[in-house]
């Protein structure tokens, strides 16, 4: 069994305010650092053959204390970018809400594409690509590894690997510094964990 331990980034100022896309600089708040700290003692039992992540910083914060908890460095995927909303990005939710587009992102994404980005089957295209080239790297009976990246970006990827269609996958829910497992029985994909969210209680007090 190959399992793919799939973790969106921790928390930062733009969750639930705004959309970051692909911005630079948009890094964890003092929540979200302590979300990645209670991630890699969460992940410290495991046997882990890699840390990969998408490249943007909130990511890759997310990514590091899981990563030096095993004594590795994280390798950073571009395939694993979160989905790129062209010139959404930075954007209030409320101000995108009022737009006909917002409409076909939540109840019809096939058909969706984001002004001068990435269409959702595009994403979803891209980012099973990655993960599959990763699943060849480690195909052990017992290999296991993390991917840190973003809420679409893994919802995309469950979706496919459970045959959901496209236009359902915005009923998944992947909260931050949530974790959600796929194992692979050679070409059987099957989902063990969804949305666990322990790690979200860090900084609750905040």
């Amino acid at each position: 069994m190959t399992a793919i331990y799939l973790i969106r980034h921790g928390e930062n100022d733009f969750v639930g305010k705004r959309l970051p896309g692909r911005l630079p600089g948009v890094h964890l708040n003092q929540r979200g650092r302590e979300q990645a700290q209670a991630l890699a003692e969460l992940l410290a039992p495991l046997e882990l053959m890699a840390v990969y992540s998408s490249p943007l910083e909130r990511a890759t914060e997310t990514a590091e204390p899981v990563a030096t908890r095993h004594g590795m460095q994280v390798i950073i995927r571009q395939g694993l970018l979160e989905v790129d909303i062209g010139s959404w990005q930075g954007k209030t939710l409320k101000s995108l809400r009022r737009r006909k587009l917002w409409s076909a992102v939540q109840h019809a994404p096939s058909l969706a594409r984001f002004p001068d980005g990435e269409s959702f089957t595009e994403a979803q295209a891209r980012v099973i690509r990655e993960l599959e080239e990763l699943r060849a790297k480690h195909s052990g009976a017992k290999d296991a590894f993390v991917c840190v990246a973003h809420a679409d970006v893994i919802k995309l990827a469950i979706a496919h690997y459970l045959g959901l269609p496209l236009d359902l996958f915005q009923r998944l829910v992947v909260a931050p510094a949530s974790i959600s497992v796929l194992a692979f029985h050679g070409l059987m994909a099957k989902l063990i964990r969804l949305n666990d969210t322990r790690a979200t209680q860090a900084g609750a007090h905040e």
